[in-house]
C-alpha cells in the first residue's frame, strides 16, 4: 500500500488542500489497495450496504444557447431532439409522486437553460415547493444563477443546487466555449452562501487524459467544504455532438474514479450517474465498493437512457444493498 493509503485515520479527516500529486498518488495506487483505503473510508461515515435512490426529470428539454461538447440539449448541434416548453406543474408532481411511490427519496427537475431567467423563477419555486410538501428531497439544475436567484430557491424550500465543473479547468475549454469555469464557480458560490446543499462533480470519458480526471475530483475536494453531493457520470455518447465518438473510458479507470472521489471527500454522497445503462452489474457492484452511495432510478435521465427500474433492485437484492429511507440521509444546514 502506497505511504498516502497507509493511514486510513487520517484519510478519514477531511480535508481541502489535496495537491494534485497527492490525488494522482490516490488514484493511480495499486488497485486493490485502493479499493481496500476506499471501503475503510466509506465505512466509517457511510452505511456500507445502503444506497440513496433519486429521480431526475427533464422540466424543460432542449434548445439550450450552451455549446457544451457532451450535450444533445444545446441548440448548436444537430441531434434530432425536439425543444420543448417548461412543464406545467400538475405534470411534474405527477411525475414527483410516481417517483416517491417507487422508492425515490430525492427529486431532481433540471431545465435546459444557459441561466434561470427572473420570469421562470416563480414557476420553478412552485414546482420546489409543491415537491418539498410530498416529503422528498428536492435538486434542480438550472445553469447559472444571479446574485438573489439562490436565495429565493432556498425560501422555497430547495435542498439541493445541481451545477457540475465537468471537468478540470485545463481540460474546460475543450468541452465548453460559451461560459467560463469561473462561471460555474460564481454560481456555486451563490448556491452555497444561500445556505443550500452543493451538488457538483463531473464527467468522464469525454477522451479526456487521466490527469484531467485526477484534476477534476482534486478541484472538487479542494472546495470548503465539500459537495454534499458529488455525481460522477460516464459520458453517454449522442450522435451529433462534438464527442459523440468518445471511446467509452475503460471500467477500472472509471471505478479508480470512484474511490478517488470517496477517499478525497470522505463524508460527501458519491453518485454513481450517467452511463450505468452501458455498465455491467459487475462493474457498478464495484463502484459501490469504491464507495458510490447514490444513483438516479428511471428508465430515464434527462434525455438519455438508464436502467429500468426494476433491474435497479433486481441488483441490490443480488448485492445486499437496501435503498435508503425517506429522512434516512440527514439534511444539516448548508454551510
Amino acid at each position: 500500500m502506497t505511504d498516502l493509503l497507509q493511514d486510513l485515520d487520517q484519510l478519514a479527516t477531511p480535508r481541502t488542500n489535496w495537491t494534485r500529486e497527492e490525488a494522482g498518488e490516490v488514484y493511480r495506487a495499486p488497485f486493490n489497495d485502493l479499493i481496500f483505503a476506499a471501503q475503510s473510508v466509506h465505512r466509517k461515515f457511510h452505511d456500507p450496504n445502503a444506497v440513496q435512490t433519486s429521480q431526475l426529470l427533464s422540466i424543460k428539454t432542449g434548445g439550450c444557447a450552451e455549446d457544451c461538447g457532451y450535450c444533445n440539449q444545446s441548440a448548436h448541434f444537430d441531434t434530432g431532439l425536439q425543444a420543448s416548453k417548461l412543464m406545467p406543474l400538475n405534470e411534474v408532481m405527477q411525475a414527483a409522486e410516481k417517483a416517491k411511490a417507487g422508492g425515490a427519496t430525492r427529486f431532481c427537475m433540471g431545465a435546459a437553460w444557459r441561466e434561470l431567467k427572473p420570469r421562470d423563477e416563480d414557476a420553478i419555486c412552485e414546482m420546489i415547493e409543491g415537491v418539498k410538501s410530498l416529503g422528498m428531497e428536492t435538486c434542480v439544475t438550472l445553469g447559472m444563477l444571479e446574485d438573489g436567484q439562490a436565495r429565493k430557491l432556498r425560501q422555497a424550500g430547495l435542498d439541493y443546487y445541481n451545477h457540475n465543473l465537468d471537468t478540470a479547468p485545463e481540460d474546460y475549454g475543450r468541452v465548453i466555449s460559451t461560459r467560463t469555469y469561473q462561471d460555474r464557480i460564481d454560481t456555486l458560490d451563490r448556491v452555497r452562501d444561500a445556505g443550500i446543499h452543493v451538488c457538483t462533480g463531473g464527467i468522464v470519458g469525454m477522451g479526456e487524459p487521466e490527469t484531467a480526471r485526477i484534476g477534476l475530483i482534486a478541484e472538487l475536494a479542494n472546495m470548503s467544504p465539500h459537495p454534499e453531493s458529488v455525481p460522477i457520470n460516464h459520458l453517454v455518447a449522442v450522435k451529433g455532438t462534438p464527442l459523440g465518438d468518445s471511446k467509452p473510458l475503460d471500467g477500472i479507470d472509471f471505478v479508480r474514479t470512484i474511490a478517488t472521489a470517496r477517499i478525497l471527500m470522505p463524508k460527501s454522497m458519491v453518485r454513481l450517474s450517467a452511463g450505468r445503462e452501458g455498465m455491467s452489474r459487475e462493474l457498478q457492484a464495484l463502484c459501490f465498493l469504491a464507495g458510490a452511495n447514490s444513483i438516479f432510478v428511471g428508465e430515464e435521465l434527462l434525455t438519455t437512457p438508464n436502467p429500468e427500474k426494476h433491474e435497479d433492485f433486481d441488483m441490490f437484492g443480488a448485492l445486499g444493498i437496501e435503498p435508503m429511507k425517506l429522512g434516512s440521509v440527514e439534511l444539516s444546514p448548508a454551510e
